[in-house]
């Protein structure tokens, strides 16, 4: 029987870690500390589930469900088409990819750049580098535990450390800058501090990447020496407890970093805000070249992990292109996007998340449940038709976009106003899909 080392199952974990902790995942949790004040740990809670549980649960199912295709394509082959492309397209190049470029130079070169000179220059010159550097590792997915498991992410995590540290012995200091109580919590943590702290958790983009990370980290494996599909499948699914377990104490500590910053920088605008006034605090200009150093790294770690499931699935689908050539064309379109700047990248990306998150949430609980529900096939297409109509049509409202007659429907539905109005449609799909089959069998 095949056997993994205990320091190459840490290594893959490691690895997988540093796919999913990227741009999101350094400046939503110091924000949710410094917004949620007081309220911070109720919130965390809520985060942790939608930014640490699911995205483990989502490598676990796509894994034991044979990928996410296969695991898509229960509820109908062109669904899994298009949603899996709407899916790649969302944390590749349109959304995912060029927000690790636009916030890492947000906070390894905008700091650093003399008073009154325009970013637009220095932006594409450092997007064209970044992108260059992530495309040449890129080139070798298979190589990524070499990479990115054993080089860059231990220098990460050190740092990332050193400024919790920094921070707790301040604050436990009474240092006057810093308050471990944190500060008054903003109005949306005010009621409701986990469900708003679950719904922030989106903004990480994990769930959404951990459908697609499990094929790389199964290559990573594989090129340790592991061939038998039984062996990979669990080496793949421990490497997600070990992530896992990486970022909830990872979150765990930048979110205290943003929750005793909170009593003097919680005006931010976003979280790279609240670690540029804490670091700042904490170490001076020195701050500034550590969060430089952590940003670079993570955002790196990230874009190379994107480009490799992204250029391997369409590939799959488009092989003429191969696999180089969609990473030539993904970094391309990244550096484009990348250089509209970052605050229009988060402005677009809340209400796609919004749409397409409820049905990530959807696939990996059908997928963990398909043991006992697998005999009635009609929840598939049942629940994913209401849970996609409901989501896009709350969606739209939020945005504005009102539909006579239907948008009133959906404004009525139980937790629209905590964000979960897709809920009573999607268990309604799940009756209807049991009632379909039952009807058939007695027809039958």
């Amino acid at each position: 029987m095949e056997k993994f080392s205990l320091k190459n199952k840490i290594l893959i974990g490691v690895t997988l870690f540093s796919m999913f902790f990227g741009a999101g995942n350094l400046i939503f949790p110091p924000f949710l500390g410094a917004q949620a004040g007081t309220h911070t740990w109720t919130a965390f809670l809520g985060f942790a589930v939608s930014a640490v549980g699911l995205p483990i649960l989502g490598v676990i199912a796509v894994t034991k469900s044979g990928g996410l295709d296969h695991l898509a394509s229960r509820v109908h082959p062109r669904f899994s088409f298009v949603y899996i492309m709407i899916l790649y397209l969302a944390i590749g190049p349109c959304l995912a990819i060029p927000r690790t470029a636009s916030t890492s130079f947000s906070m390894a070169v905008v700091p650093f750049m003399p008073e009154g000179v325009s970013a637009a220059l220095p932006q594409l010159l450092y997007s064209l580098v970044f992108f260059g550097a992530a495309t040449a590792v890129a080139m070798h997915p298979e190589k990524l535990t070499e990479y990115l498991g054993k080089r860059l992410t231990p220098i990460l995590l050190v740092l990332i450390i050193v400024l919790f540290a920094a921070g707790a012995v301040t604050a436990a200091g009474g240092s006057s800058v810093l308050d471990a109580a944190g500060a008054e919590p903003a109005q949306l943590y005010v009621k409701g501090a986990a469900v708003q702290g679950f719904l922030d958790g989106y903004q990480t983009m994990d769930t959404l990447a951990a459908l697609n990370f499990g094929m790389i980290v199964a290559l990573n494996i594989q090129a340790k020496g592991i061939k038998k599909e039984k062996v990979v499948v669990r080496e793949t699914i421990s490497a997600g407890w070990i992530a896992g377990i990486l970022l909830l104490a990872v979150y765990g500590m930048l979110t205290y970093v943003g929750k005793i910053s909170g009593i003097t920088f919680a005006g931010a605008a976003n979280g790279t805000e609240v670690l540029v006034d804490m670091a700042g605090a904490l170490f001076g200009k020195l701050g500034t070249v550590i969060l430089a150093v952590i940003f670079v790294i993570a955002c790196f770690n990230t874009c190379v992990g994107l480009f490799s499931c992204c250029g391997e699935y369409f590939a799959g689908i488009f092989p003429k292109i191969g696999y180089r050539g969609w990473v030539f064309v993904f970094a391309f379109v990244s550096m484009v996007i990348s250089n509209v700047g970052l605050d229009m990248i988060l402005q677009y990306s809340v209400p796609v998340l919004n749409a397409i998150y409820p049905m990530a949430i959807l696939l990996i609980i059908l997928a963990l449940v398909h043991r006992w529900m697998g005999r009635f096939r009609s929840i598939y297409p049942w629940t994913a038709a209401l849970c996609g109509i409901s989501s896009v049509l709350i969606v739209l409202d939020q945005n504005g976009i009102i539909i006579p007659g239907v948008t009133a429907v959906i404004k009525m539905l139980p937790a629209y106003e905590a964000g979960f109005g897709w809920l009573l449609p999607t268990l309604a799909g799940a009756a209807a899909g049991i009632l379909t089959d039952l009807a058939k069998k007695q027809t039958v």
